[in-house]
């Protein structure tokens, strides 16, 4: 039997499990682990400035592809801590990503050694397991088991504590021999789907709520074609965004409080039945419950089986793996569609079509300050289909939604429930890491683009290239909105007069400065119509030099973006709506 240190065996069964690719930061409790890494080869590892953000990193590699598990490695102590947020995002997005931290010798654990920290007992609420390994011949053991949860029913994420002591321990492995766990995902049964399908047929105007279940199981292309074989009309939700085409003719917008689409919202008011499929009901998609579910029957299946009925009582519940369910709503609609017994859903689809092509807010602005409709609609022009948008929180991410289009799975990468400003950069890092070649399109306010500002060092360094769309108006604009209802506007602003850059006026920080002194490129955009060249020339810069490129655009100082604090169907439209095609050129349909 091969004898190895436990670091190594470890790293030995990161590349058996698939991974290809570590983001992190080195220090003395899990520098016997970098040594297995340098010594194991086969692994490339990214580092980061900040342990926050390699977590951050791992989350956007992951979300990137099918398959992927993003694994980020830090040192004992402050290292766990600072993952802690990336393991809450991960495990609140259903996010597989591995955490490997280094630890006191495990003598010293209940000795307020140096760095010592329960890391474990610290992020068990946020894993769906965190252990501190005490005996080295666990570690194979352990690591198996990691990925075999992360894998297993509703993904999410794994913390391993290693002591230094038990990293340097030989022990007996064979790397030859190793083989992981068979993943387990609950199937629903043909009598299951039945019983959903034939609620389905019992409406009128039913629609499909498309979650982000469907995107981690791989599924989109079964949602689409099931939603085409029975031509019910689907509403995405914000992580489910891009399993249908925004322009296929079955998309119907999207839903809720915040991100969403006006006419998606009046198409699920008019409905009368719901599928829901990998979804979990988040609030700023449902709103007030009464209002959401009055006059509709709703059937929900998802993964996890306590997720049923857990925001509210459906009038059916199936626990499945989304693939598995949409092989069988397929195979079951093939059947009654040859025997033609699938109603004509074609005047109902219509309808939600007409509602997209009326009821669309105004994107076509030429003041000065930019307003940020029109940054949106710039981008709509110069991102084509294949972009990958990556975002976080705040108004930014608000109206991106309501006026960018995501046309492919894994195309809108967005950290739905947690939201941690400062997500945006490293996520994007970890993207671009994952999709060298493709179009990665960051969007961020100017504060949650300064919270880790530093990891666009990593982009320089190690030639991560992508572009920032940064949209300043020094205010924390999303904190400022909803102060409103208190008649209050408190510790939101961020403007000063920069000594070192007078030009900027009040916009306080010089993030041209800032950003080409960490290595990378950046344009200061002032007008609208330098907004189309501006990011035309990033695309560039950034073939060219192999690093992120910043595109800020000076927007007005106060803007308040389409929302509701209540429910769905009274969302406030505080801009003028669009009444002429002129007033909405990038729309998917036409203004009539």
């Amino acid at each position: 039997m091969p004898r190895m240190t436990a670091a190594r065996a470890a790293v030995e069964i990161l590349k058996l499990e698939g991974v290809t690719d570590a983001f992190g930061v080195p220090g003395a409790a899990i520098n016997p682990f970098y040594a297995a890494l340098k010594a194991g080869g086969g692994i490339d590892h990214t580092l980061a400035r900040h342990v926050e953000g390699a977590s951050h990193m791992a989350e956007g590699y992951t979300r990137a592809s099918p398959g992927n598990i993003g694994v980020c490695i830090g040192t004992s102590g402050p290292a766990g801590t600072d993952m802690i947020t990336g393991l809450y995002s991960a495990i609140a997005d259903s996010i597989p990503i591995l955490c490997i931290t280094g630890q006191a010798p495990v003598a010293m654990l209940h000795k307020e050694d140096f760095q010592a920290v329960d890391i474990a007992s610290i992020a068990k609420p946020v894993t769906k397991a965190a252990t501190t390994v005490l005996e080295a011949a666990q570690v194979p053991g352990v690591f198996q088991q990691a990925f075999h949860l992360m894998r297993s029913g509703r993904p999410g994420p794994v913390l391993i504590d290693l002591p230094i002591d038990v990293q340097l321990t030989e022990i007996e492995f064979d790397p030859e021999t190793y083989q992981p766990l068979p993943v387990y995902k609950p199937t629903a049964s043909r009598a299951q789907i039945e019983k959903a399908i034939s609620l389905l047929l019992a409406s009128e105007r039913p629609l499909i709520v498309a979650g982000g279940g469907i995107i981690n199981a791989d599924a989109s292309e079964l949602l689409v074609e099931f939603a085409e074989l029975t031509g019910t009309p689907v509403i995405p939700t914000l992580m489910g965004w891009g399993i249908i085409a925004d322009d296929h003719p079955l998309n119907a917008g999207m839903v809720g409080l915040q991100t969403s689409h006006r006419y998606g919202n009046a198409t699920m008011l008019e409905s009368d039945f719901v599928l829901g499929i990998g979804n979990r009901w988040a609030n700023r998609h449902t709103g007030k419950l009464d209002v959401y579910t009055k006059g509709r029957k709703f059937v929900h299946v998802d993964i996890e089986p306590t997720q049923i009925g857990k925001i509210f009582p459906p009038e059916y519940g199936i626990a499945s793996d989304a693939k598995a369910a949409l092989e069988l709503f397929v195979e079951v609609a093939k059947e009654l569609k040859a025997a033609g017994r699938l109603p004509d859903r074609a005047e109902w689809a219509a309808s939600t079509q007409h509602r997209k092509a009326t009821l669309q807010r105004r994107t076509h602005f030429d003041n000065v300050p930019i307003k940020p409709q029109r940054v949106y609609e710039e981008m709509n022009r110069a991102f084509g289909p294949e972009t990958r948008y990556v975002t976080t929180i705040g108004l930014s991410q608000i109206a991106g939604a309501q006026m960018l289009h995501v046309y492919k799975p894994r195309h809108w990468i967005n950290c739905g429930q947690a939201g941690p400003l400062g997500w945006t950069i490293p996520a994007a890092l970890g993207v671009a890491k994952a999709d060298p070649e493709g179009t990665v399109v960051a969007l961020s306010g100017d504060y949650d683009f300064q919270f880790m500002l530093e990891e666009l060092a990593v982009g320089a360094q190690h030639k991560i290239p992508y572009v920032h769309v940064l949209v300043n108006n020094a205010y924390l604009g999303l904190i400022r909105q909803a102060q409103r209802n208190l008649d209050i506007n408190f510790q939101v602003n961020l403007e000063f007069e920069n000594i070192n850059s007078p030009e900027l006026g009040v916009y306080g920080v010089d993030h041209v400065k800032v950003v080409e002194g960490l290595g990378c490129k950046a344009i200061r955009v002032t007008e609208p119509d330098q907004l189309l060249p501006a990011f035309e020339l990033a695309k560039k810069l950034a073939a060219e030099y192999r690093v992120p490129v910043v595109v800020e655009a000076i927007l007005e100082r106060i803007t308040n973006i389409s929302m509701s604090g209540s429910d769905i169907a009274s969302v406030n439209e505080w801009e003028d709506v669009a009444t002429e095609p002129g007033h909405a050129p990038t729309a998917v349909l036409p203004l009539v």
